[in-house]
């Protein structure tokens, strides 16, 4: 009785110790891209006189600009991003160093 009752406890402890690995069928993998989009902070007041300008034109003089950016992209365009708040309403524009509005 003593011989079944140590080869069953033989058993579970080997049974527990055994380690079922699997092959990875679908490997997975991890493609970094780096953004090598730049932005800088600029005061409202080091803003360009055009940039300036079409801040306070009719369409964009009802916002209240908050903070503004430089923002240049890998083919070294140029544009100004500047947050806007009217109210509780927020939101941005991206205007280009001419004064013109960029989509």
């Amino acid at each position: 009785m003593k011989k079944i009752i140590l080869s069953a406890a033989f058993l579970a402890v080997a049974g527990l110790t055994t380690v079922k690995a699997s092959d990875i069928k679908n490997p997975v993998e991890v493609a970094v891209r780096q953004d090598s989009t730049t932005k800088t902070p600029v005061e409202l007041k080091d803003l360009p006189e055009p940039v300036q300008k079409t801040l306070q034109a009719e369409p964009a003089k009802e916002w209240t600009p908050t903070a503004a950016f430089l923002v240049t992209n890998a083919d070294k365009s140029e544009y100004y991003l500047i947050n806007v708040k009217k109210g509780e309403e927020t939101g941005s524009l991206k205007i280009d160093k001419d004064g013109k509005v960029v989509q």
